[in-house]
């Protein structure tokens, strides 16, 4: 713990020098760096949402006053919702950012089918030079095309895949279509990420298909969180993050094994978040198997919004598309999930007398501009089917 509390004494020190947000949001709580003294100070500073980190972003652009670094250092600027730029600082410890690959044996001599996407979002890239430092082969699908990712599973040998698990499925069930059983498909590894992975799908990965396999929990913000790996609970936490475990409506950190949100100071101090409320529920294990921070699991959304297809969802976001189209009275999306796929539904209750015609392609289209997110159908409805001033965002989603 010594070690923790001088990194964060440092780490206060110099955002509080070089970065004016961090700067403005301690001394708007009368907090001075000489008062966080290790970890457990880290509680005098208000825990900073995503909707107050997007304002603060667009208050203060392109960065919102948190980089400490020269931009022209920069490697990479990404984007997430909200709008915010994301930028990629230099990693403080590379090699630890390798850990959830070496836990299932990526190396030289692996080929690894790396389908996220690799534009405007880090999955795709970040993955991408992960894997490239352990020694693998990396063939960069991206998302769909199942029938060419089949073939070039096939044709090239490819013993790893990194993406979502349904995504896998997927890949599975269209390659046994194809005569290819768990006997043929080369792969022995895979790393997923962006959503839940269920036990039934790890019995059929490392049941029926013989893999090694390790789910990530990141954010765009954070990066890579934690990993799963075999003999311990829920996610080992990565040395570049300190988590805690906070009242979601106080901030104030909670004990170990309760469960609240999930609050992360990044140890990085190029692009220093600190006390940032990821939205998440979790709990911290009291006796770790893991050499740092162990997060016994997600068991939900504190907030209300909802990650579909790897990408958050907001209501703020529901309220802008309505705000496009004045025939729109009442907007809601459901989200449901059949056969290991989340399906996107947007109900809408026009204004009396209003035209819907050309609104649901429009609405589509705007979704997938801004939040990425495909809709998979519009639905009109009859006035008092949404109620006025419900939830905006219904998950009725089940992860076995």
């Amino acid at each position: 713990m010594s070690d923790i509390n001088e990194r964060i004494r440092e780490l206060i020190q110099h955002a509080y020098d070089n970065a004016p947000a961090i700067r403005s949001l301690m001394d708007q709580a009368g907090v001075a760096p000489a008062d966080i003294r290790g970890a457990e100070d880290l509680a005098k500073i208000p825990v900073l949402s995503k909707d107050s980190l997007v304002e603060i972003h667009q208050a203060n652009p392109p960065f919102g006053g948190f980089l400490t670094i020269d931009p022209d250092d920069l490697p990479r600027i990404y984007i997430s919702p909200g709008p915010i730029y994301d930028p990629q600082p230099p990693p403080a410890d590379p090699e630890s950012m390798l850990a959830p690959f070496r836990t299932i044996g990526i190396g030289r001599g692996d080929r690894v089918l790396n389908t996220f996407m690799y534009h405007l979002t880090p999955a795709g890239i970040l993955l991408d030079e992960a894997l490239r430092a352990c020694g693998a082969t990396v063939i960069p699908t991206g998302p769909g095309n199942t029938e060419l990712q089949i073939m070039m599973m096939m044709a090239l040998g490819a013993s790893g895949f990194v993406g979502q698990p349904s995504y896998l499925m997927t890949l599975l069930d269209k390659a046994a279509e194809m005569g290819l059983g768990a006997g043929a498909v080369p792969l022995k590894k895979a790393l997923f990420s962006a959503e839940p992975y269920t036990p039934s799908q790890r019995e059929r990965f490392e049941g029926e298909y013989g893999m090694k396999t390790t789910s990530a929990y990141g954010t765009a913000d954070l990066g890579v969180i934690g990993y799963t790996r075999e003999g311990a609970q829920g996610f080992c936490i990565m040395p570049s993050v300190y988590l805690q475990i906070c009242d979601p409506e106080t901030g104030a950190p909670l004990e170990l094994g309760e469960t609240g949100e999930i609050v992360a100071t990044t140890l990085n101090k190029s692009y220093p978040l600190i006390r940032f409320g990821t939205g998440d529920l979790g709990a911290l294990a009291a006796q770790r198997q893991c050499e740092g921070q162990q997060l016994l699991g997600l068991f939900g959304r504190s907030g209300d919004a909802i990650k579909v297809r790897g990408m958050f969802l907001h209501p703020n976001q529901l309220q802008y598309a309505a705000m496009q189209f004045p025939e729109i009275k009442e907007i809601q999306v459901v989200i449901t999930r059949p056969e290991n796929r989340d399906v996107v539904t947007v109900n809408v209750e026009l204004n009396e007398g209003a035209d819907g015609r050309g609104l649901a392609e429009k609405l589509s289209a705007l979704a997938q501009q801004a939040a990425r997110l495909r809709i998979d159908a519009v639905n009109f409805v009859e006035a008092g089917v949404i109620e006025p001033g419900g939830r905006k965002i219904v998950d009725e989603r089940e992860w076995d």
